[in-house]
């Protein structure tokens, strides 16, 4: 009865979906698990039901998660459900545990090697012994690649043909990497030390060449679990197949939607996969959504409808749950600043009416974007944090920076134009205004350093008045003592100690995390997607960066996009992704800088091209139906017809030719010649009431019909 009872509290609440995933059998079973459907619910609650009805023991479970935080929350969950001993971990804890059990018996008496906390001192040295001069964001990249050539069980000898066909930015000749792999494995060797994949191999190697470690692992851990399985790497797949060793009582869970990681070695190619590689697997799918409002959703679901590739194969379409919301705000800005106050002033407003600061976060696709965002918030003296990255001022190669400017003050002529000027000085550091390096922590150094240059640009376009007395003043040019100046002033405004503040993050550090209002800033082409994103697989993990970002918000989302990057500056599109950013409203309708003036709000309606499948954003394009610089099928003849008619009808009825169609209009029905009422519905400008107005001509032009043989039109009543 007691037994009972503890399996009905476990059920209480499941959704039927969760309930499926929480009883299945002891069968192979994948959990598709939507943002904020309740996996972490979902797999405790399976766990625990198991227990609880005694086909498992707690203490034969090994739950897999990939952060350290995941992990407690899973035995948090696991103790309030009643069950004990269950195992929650991730991949390195649980490794490093077993190694270390193990190695006296593995290693023949002797002690486990040291691990290494970080691998750029090592790296340095071999690229040193391979006659390549690094610095310390070269020697990170040098030891991203090793870390990812090791995570997808690559050797040195193999690098360059693996890193050719996973098309790696490398931040060296392919070759040259794989020299410096070599070294480093032989400096590493020759320490006595061991880094985390080394960890993770041992662990692999310790079940696969000795049975008797192999039996007593196997006999420990019987029933598996894996948290955020779109993220296991090859390493991680070997080592959760060596701890299986061909048994089949696994729970995996996953959103191939949220597949961000690739970059480091990650595949959801064993998500994809598991139904076809595990015989009877069962697949369960979590779509309804707890975390966000059915707007919020409704954008999250607009985002990854579009999606292409293998992980589209798997993509849920959310069902929000929760009651309804306000719209996401969608705002275009003339450039980032005015981009970057409004977001300082509207958080501003959202603590005054009673939004926890810690219940806010600012999303961006680059650690580099934050400045301008600490900038803002300070001067609006709004309390901010920064997630997983150091603020702008106190990252090495901005303070490194910051002493080379200050020297170069004595040596700079006063007339030297400012920008001019910090450019020099920064060629000291290694700073060149031309193409960013190759390489994720070289190219994250090089954007840093052209947020100065900007800074500077700005700082410049923006006079020092200087008083002569009291009725009279004087412009002067800003000089490099000046804009030092300003970054002190900056740099001490942003070391105000906060502790309960408004996160400002980047879009892959956000993953897992989630906000009553989420701004999602910066979505202009070229920094999301960024510009480095070149094959269509890289494309496609840019837009999941996108889903992840909208699906961080439960209540208010906010997306925006400076026109230009400074003010004056080239002007840019919107993000590609954003189907509701309307790009022929870049000039009309921008307001003023820092006018926070909200473009205007639509639902969110995903139009293809119908040539070439991209999203459309434009209003032009979207009324055509394609980009503007895909082939047009017009049929001129028709065309003709419909202007004729057109001009016949402003006529008739007194008003401006475009209120009955415009021109875009016009042209969209001349090349896509509907047949049907619902034809001309979904072409972007014509509504219910045009089409009562003007249906039965447009058609009867279209079938072939004279202007002349037309029956008159309705009245024209002006909704205004």
């Amino acid at each position: 009865m007691a037994a009972n009872s503890a399996l009905d509290r476990v059920l209480a609440g499941l959704d039927p979906e969760q309930r499926t995933a929480v009883t299945a059998p002891a069968v192979p079973v994948c959990v598709l698990a939507g943002a904020g459907t309740g996996k972490t619910r979902a797999i405790t609650s399976r766990i625990a039901y198991r227990a609880l009805a005694g086909e498992i023991a707690g203490r034969h479970v090994l739950a897999v998660t990939f952060t350290a935080r995941a992990a407690a929350e899973l035995r948090a969950r696991l103790s309030g459900l009643g069950v004990a001993g269950v195992q929650a971990r991730t991949f390195h804890a649980a490794a490093l545990r077993q190694v270390r059990y193990f190695a006296p018996r593995l290693l023949d008496g002797r002690a486990m090697p040291e691990l290494l906390d970080s691998k750029v001192r090592l790296v340095t040295l071999a690229a040193a012994r391979a006659g390549l001069r690094t610095d310390r964001a070269a020697a990170r990249d040098l030891a991203g690649e090793i870390e990812w050539a090791k995570s997808s069980l690559v050797e040195p000898g193999e690098y360059a043909v693996a890193a050719a066909k996973a098309a790696r930015d490398t931040p060296f000749e392919a070759a040259r990497v794989a020299e410096v792999f070599a070294a480093y494995e032989q400096i590493k060797r020759g320490n006595g030390v061991i880094d985390f994949e080394d960890m993770l191999r041992a662990a692999v190697w310790g079940i696969e060449e000795h049975p008797d470690v192999a039996e007593q692992v196997r006999a420990q851990y019987r029933h598996f679990v894996v948290d955020e399985y779109q993220d296991v790497n090859p390493l991680q797949q070997r080592l959760l197949d060596a701890w299986l060793g061909g048994r089949d009582d696994l729970t995996v869970v996953g959103d191939a939607s949220q597949t961000i990681y690739s970059f480091t070695g990650a595949t959801s190619s064993y998500l994809v996969d598991f139904p076809r590689q595990r015989r009877n697997a069962m697949v369960v799918r979590l779509v309804r959504d707890y975390r966000s409002t059915p707007q919020v959703v409704g954008l999250a679901n607009a985002v990854i409808q579009q999606a292409r590739g293998a992980q589209a194969r798997l993509r849920l379409e959310l069902r929000g749950q929760r009651p309804p919301g306000p719209e996401p705000d969608v705002r275009i800005f003339t450039d980032e600043p005015a981009e970057a106050a409004a977001v300082a002033v509207r958080c501003r407003q959202l603590i005054d009416a009673g939004t926890p600061a810690r219940e806010i976060a600012v999303l961006f696709r680059t650690n580099a974007q934050s400045e301008a965002y600490e900038k803002a918030l300070a001067e609006a003296e709004v309390p901010y944090v920064v997630h997983g990255a150091e603020r702008f001022f106190e990252r090495p190669e901005v303070r490194q920076a910051i002493v080379a400017l200050r020297a170069a003050i004595r040596s700079t002529p006063g007339q030297t134009p400012l920008v001019a000027a910090v450019v020099d000085a920064l060629a000291a550091v290694g700073w060149a205004p031309d193409a960013p390096p190759a390489g994720g922590a070289a190219r994250e150094r090089w954007e840093a350093l052209a947020a100065l240059v900007q800074l500077s640009e700005e700082y410049a376009a923006s006079p020092t008045v200087l008083p002569l007395g009291e009725a009279a003043a004087v412009e002067r040019a800003v000089t490099l003592a000046d804009f030092c100046a300003e970054l002190q002033q900056r740099a001490a405004q942003q070391h105000a100690p906060t502790v309960d503040g408004v996160t400002l993050a980047s879009l892959h550090s956000a993953k897992g995390l989630e906000w009553d209002a989420v701004f999602l800033v910066g979505l202009a082409d070229g920094t999301l997607p960024t510009t480095y994103a070149r094959t269509p697989e890289q494309l496609e993990e840019e837009r999941r960066l996108l889903y992840v970002g909208v699906t961080r918000a439960r209540e208010w989302l906010w997306l925006s996009y400076g026109g230009a990057r400074s003010p004056g500056g080239r002007l840019r599109r919107p993000c590609r992704f954003l189907p509701q950013l309307d790009r022929s409203g870049g000039d009309r309708g921008a307001p003023a800088a820092g006018s926070g003036v909200r473009a205007e709000r639509r639902r969110v309606r995903p139009v293809s091209c119908r040539v070439c499948g991209a999203t459309l954003l434009a209003g032009t394009d979207r009324k055509l139906g394609r980009c503007a610089t895909c082939p047009s099928d017009l049929d001129e003849e028709l065309h003709e017809r419909l202007r004729e008619w057109r001009v016949r009808v402003a006529g008739a009825q007194k008003v401006p030719a475009y209120v009955v169609f415009t021109d875009a209009t016009l042209t969209a029905l001349a090349e896509r010649r509907p047949e049907r009422s619902e034809d001309l519905l979904a072409i972007a400008g014509i509504g219910p009431r045009k089409l009562g107005l003007y249906g039965d001509s447009v058609l009867a032009l279209v079938s072939g019909a004279a202007v002349d043989d037309l029956a008159p039109e309705k009245t024209f009543q002006n909704e205004s």
